[in-house]
């Protein structure tokens, strides 16, 4: 039953949540020929949100949820549930975390439908793919040895390098590539393609003028702020400025008024809200960091500047690449320095 009720409260303003969440594996329709799927996921965040399109005489999707039998079981019961025998034709994957395009390789086999993805994101996901089992590269050793990391936590971290495609079925071969300002027509409706970044390279989010929806994958989501790392294969990266950038960018592109329909927790109104929310709340870490730079500080000793609870070892990667990502923004705005020790290890103060 939908409940208009439950909001969000900030600085006068809210987000408001007109729909309930379907239940783990249900569907409900947020309009008319939309359908919110909801897939389980088997980590803390246990759910992914996936967006059935009715398309003529077939469907397309908005996202796959993860390689796996408890994905592929849901995926069934809808092949003659929601979607009526009639077939997938088209997968759009926002982007190429393995929670988003991890069926994508077994829909493909099923369907003979076509994989519609930005061209980063697709060629990314394909060398992460083939990174599965590999031995960890020298470079990504040295990248954590300067982030902080012990003798203790480089091993672990050796023993999971290359479990990517764990949760990723093999990628299609081919794909159609989806960039910044398409129109893509499904079901007799116009979805315009606004890209983001920061969280993936090229993020694609669909904006639906006719319905006044927005599907915004991870780039929008209501309560959680997505993961902006920087890892090794881009050291110096700063996809924090990317993800300031595209917020800045979604709000003077999508209009206020839409449904916001993202990949985890509930659809929403309140998308320029959320959007300050979280451009505030980056640079409030970033004022926070730049405190604790008083004194030289490495990568693994800023973790207090962005969480509010303790970094355990399962949270050690995404911390030190958000604390990456914040350290890389001061230096590119000019704020800070980072100098390299003789034991490898960098350490960062604020610019004199």
């Amino acid at each position: 039953m939908a409940d208009a009720s439950l909001v969000s409260q900030g600085a006068g303003k809210r987000l408001e949540y007109p729909f309930d969440a379907p239940e783990t594996g249900g569907t409900r329709e947020v309009a008319p020929g939309v359908h919110w799927l909801r897939m389980p996921l088997p980590f803390q965040l246990d759910h992914i949100n996936l967006w059935l399109l009715e398309d003529g005489e077939g469907w397309t999707v908005v996202d796959t949820g993860l390689k796996g039998d408890a994905t592929r079981e849901i995926w069934r019961t809808h092949f003659d549930g929601v979607m009526a025998g009639r077939p997938l034709d088209r997968m759009i994957v926002t982007h190429l975390h393995p929670d988003h395009v991890g069926c994508a390789g077994w829909l493909e086999s099923e369907f003979d439908c076509r994989l519609w993805m930005s061209r980063t994101d697709y060629l990314q996901c394909r060398m992460l793919w083939h990174d599965t089992g590999r031995e960890a590269p020298q470079a990504a050793v040295t990248f954590y040895r300067a982030a902080g990391y012990t003798d203790e936590q480089i091993d672990k971290y050796k023993s999971r390098f290359g479990g990517f495609g764990l949760g990723v079925d093999r990628m299609p071969d081919s794909y159609r590539r989806v960039q910044d300002g398409d129109v893509i027509e499904i079901g007799g409706r116009e979805w315009h393609v606004v890209v983001g970044s920061g969280h993936a390279p090229e993020h694609l989010c669909l904006w639906c003028p006719k319905h006044d929806l927005f599907i915004s994958g991870d780039q929008v989501i209501a309560r959680i702020s997505s993961n902006i790392s920087v890892w090794p294969t881009e050291p110096e990266g700063d996809p924090l400025a990317a993800w300031l950038d595209s917020c800045r960018k979604i709000k003077e592109t999508v209009p206020n008024s839409v449904l916001v329909c993202p990949a985890h927790q509930r659809a929403f109104h309140g998308l320029h809200h959320r959007l300050d929310q979280l451009i505030d709340g980056h640079e409030r870490n970033l004022d926070n960091l730049m405190k604790r730079l008083e004194s030289p500080k490495r990568a693994v000793d800023v973790f207090g500047a962005l969480y509010k609870r303790a970094i355990g070892e399962g949270l050690l990667g995404m911390a030190t690449g958000e604390s990456l990502a914040h350290l890389n923004c001061l230096l590119h705005r000019g704020l800070a320095t980072r100098t390299r020790d003789e034991n490898g290890v960098d350490w960062y103060e604020t610019a004199s």
